[in-house]
């Protein structure tokens, strides 16, 4: 029911994934995702990060002040000192400091992820502080990613923040992606999501992505092995033209919801907890105020994803 009333925005999402059931049902293909609870198995950011010499070396540990700091979160049994260490060991990439970008970025900081490299090559402008919350009035005309860095640092000055204000080319994108242990893709584009897309499945880099226009949004996560799908499973590059919030408008909270939400994937990845979205679709409709979660197959046929057979 709640389907119905979205418009036909995501409608076309939940047709295409219908699509995609039916498919792999009649081909007998195993679209199974293995649970996410396991980070040396599932995980491939924890993957990642031993490769980048992770250890647990008490030397490499958090400080009394960091202890204090991240205690809160540290009592979550879940969570505990390891947890919270890998947060702070941890390397972000975040595209887009807009309105889904900015409370993911200010979530991630306040958690203690050691490293942000965000990334926007826009300037704030007087109708973006609707939603965009991580910009101030005195930063209009400012870079985005440079008004977010001074947020985020005041915020937690003990993370380490790469501000990118100019476009990635090709070589930029790939050698941030590889670097991150998750990608975050805030972005309000089709052109910008294909391309991380790509990229994230081509270094084995989990990819949290999210997006809300009006009163509706969607958080999916691809873990970016053979399990997972991918943004090219959900939608097809030739779309054509794609919906704005300057155009449809855009509630200030939903994105809020939205991006807040891609936090929480980002840090379950990092930290090795809980089970993520991958192979689900969290729709969320902020007229009837539901959420709704769907299965999202990985498309046999994805140009993208279907030749991944393990991660490197």
């Amino acid at each position: 029911p709640m389907a119905n009333e979205f418009s036909g925005y995501l409608a076309r999402r939940l047709c295409r994934i219908a699509v995609l059931e039916h498919e792999s049902h009649r081909k007998n293909y195993d679209l199974r995702i293995p649970p996410c609870s396991t980070p040396n198995s599932t995980h491939s950011a924890f993957l990642k990060t031993h490769r980048h010499g992770y250890t647990h070396d008490p030397a490499h540990w958090m400080n009394k002040q960091q202890q204090s700091h991240y205690s809160r979160q540290i009592r979550l049994p879940q969570i505990g000192a390891q947890g919270q260490q890998r947060l702070l060991d941890a390397r972000v990439l975040i595209i887009g400091m807009g309105g889904l970008g900015s409370p993911a970025a200010m979530y991630l900081a306040a958690a203690g992820v050691g490293r942000l490299v965000i990334s926007d090559f826009d300037r704030v402008e007087p109708s973006n502080l609707q939603r965009q919350i991580v910009h101030r009035t005195a930063d209009i005309g400012d870079a985005k990613a440079q008004s977010a860095a001074r947020t985020l640092a005041a915020l937690n000055p003990d993370v380490k923040i790469t501000a990118v204000d100019w476009q990635f080319d090709d070589d930029e994108l790939d050698e941030q992606v590889r670097k991150a242990d998750v990608a975050l893709d805030c972005s309000d584009n089709f052109p910008t999501r294909f391309t991380l897309n790509r990229t994230c499945v081509q270094n084995a880099t989990p990819l949290v992505s999210g997006a809300a226009i009006r009163m509706e949004g969607q958080v999916t996560t691809f873990l970016s092995n053979e399990h997972s799908p991918c943004y090219r499973c959900l939608y097809r590059e030739e779309s054509g033209e794609y919906e704005t919030c300057a155009a449809e408008g855009i509630l200030a909270p939903v994105v809020g919801v939205i991006g807040t939400i891609q936090a929480v994937e980002a840090i379950k990845i990092l930290a090795g907890v809980g089970d993520t979205l991958c192979g689900r679709l969290l729709l969320f409709d902020g007229a009837s105020l539901a959420f709704q979660t769907i299965k999202l197959p990985k498309d046999p046929a994805c140009p993208v994803c279907s030749r991944v057979t393990k991660v490197p």
